[in-house]
Protein backbone atom coordinates (compact mmCIF):
# COMPACT_ATOMS: atom_id res chain seq x y z
CA UNK A 1 0.00 0.00 0.00
CA UNK A 2 1.27 3.50 -1.11
CA UNK A 3 0.76 5.75 1.82
CA UNK A 4 1.67 9.11 2.03
CA UNK A 5 1.80 10.91 5.53
CA UNK A 6 0.20 14.87 5.72
CA UNK A 7 2.54 16.69 8.46
CA UNK A 8 2.37 20.03 10.04
CA UNK A 9 4.70 23.45 9.88
CA UNK A 10 6.08 21.33 12.61
CA UNK A 11 6.53 18.16 11.24
CA UNK A 12 3.86 16.55 13.17
CA UNK A 13 1.48 13.87 11.55
CA UNK A 14 -1.82 14.74 11.08
CA UNK A 15 -3.53 12.71 8.11
CA UNK A 16 -2.36 9.72 5.74
CA UNK A 17 -3.25 9.83 1.95
CA UNK A 18 -5.14 7.05 0.83
CA UNK A 19 -5.18 6.42 -2.99
CA UNK A 20 -8.32 5.94 -4.46
CA UNK A 21 -7.78 2.81 -6.27
CA UNK A 22 -6.33 1.55 -2.75
CA UNK A 23 -9.22 2.80 -0.97
CA UNK A 24 -11.73 1.62 -3.36
CA UNK A 25 -10.16 -2.41 -2.63
CA UNK A 26 -10.00 -1.59 1.36
CA UNK A 27 -13.75 -0.10 1.13
CA UNK A 28 -14.78 -3.22 -0.96
CA UNK A 29 -13.22 -5.82 1.31
CA UNK A 30 -14.30 -4.38 4.62
CA UNK A 31 -17.84 -3.16 4.66
CA UNK A 32 -18.18 -1.16 7.56
CA UNK A 33 -15.34 1.37 5.62
CA UNK A 34 -17.75 1.45 2.84
CA UNK A 35 -20.70 2.23 5.15
CA UNK A 36 -17.95 5.22 7.19
CA UNK A 37 -17.65 6.10 3.69
CA UNK A 38 -21.26 6.50 3.00
CA UNK A 39 -22.18 7.92 6.67
CA UNK A 40 -19.91 10.78 6.34
CA UNK A 41 -20.12 11.74 2.64
CA UNK A 42 -20.96 15.40 2.11
CA UNK A 43 -22.41 15.64 5.67
CA UNK A 44 -22.94 19.04 7.02
CA UNK A 45 -24.28 21.05 9.65
CA UNK A 46 -26.77 23.38 9.26
CA UNK A 47 -24.57 26.15 10.61
CA UNK A 48 -21.72 25.06 7.92
CA UNK A 49 -24.47 25.31 5.01
CA UNK A 50 -25.29 28.79 6.06
CA UNK A 51 -21.62 30.08 6.12
CA UNK A 52 -21.34 28.70 2.52
CA UNK A 53 -24.80 29.92 1.27
CA UNK A 54 -23.52 33.36 2.51
CA UNK A 55 -19.90 33.30 0.69
CA UNK A 56 -21.49 32.00 -2.34
CA UNK A 57 -23.96 35.00 -2.10
CA UNK A 58 -21.46 37.74 -1.32
CA UNK A 59 -19.50 35.96 -4.60
CA UNK A 60 -22.19 36.04 -6.90
CA UNK A 61 -22.83 40.20 -5.57
CA UNK A 62 -19.35 41.16 -5.98
CA UNK A 63 -17.83 38.43 -7.93
CA UNK A 64 -14.78 41.41 -8.79
CA UNK A 65 -14.22 41.51 -4.90
CA UNK A 66 -12.42 37.79 -4.97
CA UNK A 67 -8.33 37.35 -5.09
CA UNK A 68 -6.30 35.60 -7.35
CA UNK A 69 -5.26 32.21 -5.35
CA UNK A 70 -1.66 31.88 -6.92
CA UNK A 71 -1.21 35.94 -6.36
CA UNK A 72 -2.46 34.89 -2.75
CA UNK A 73 -0.40 32.29 -1.92
CA UNK A 74 2.87 34.58 -3.60
CA UNK A 75 2.03 37.46 -1.30
CA UNK A 76 1.38 35.46 1.57
CA UNK A 77 5.20 33.28 0.78
CA UNK A 78 7.35 36.94 0.31
CA UNK A 79 6.16 37.52 4.11
CA UNK A 80 7.10 33.98 5.92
Amino acid sequence: MTLQFIHDKEGNTTGVYIPIDEWQFLTSKYEELQKAESDNSMHLADWQKQIIDQRLSAYESNPEDVFDFDETLDDIEKDL
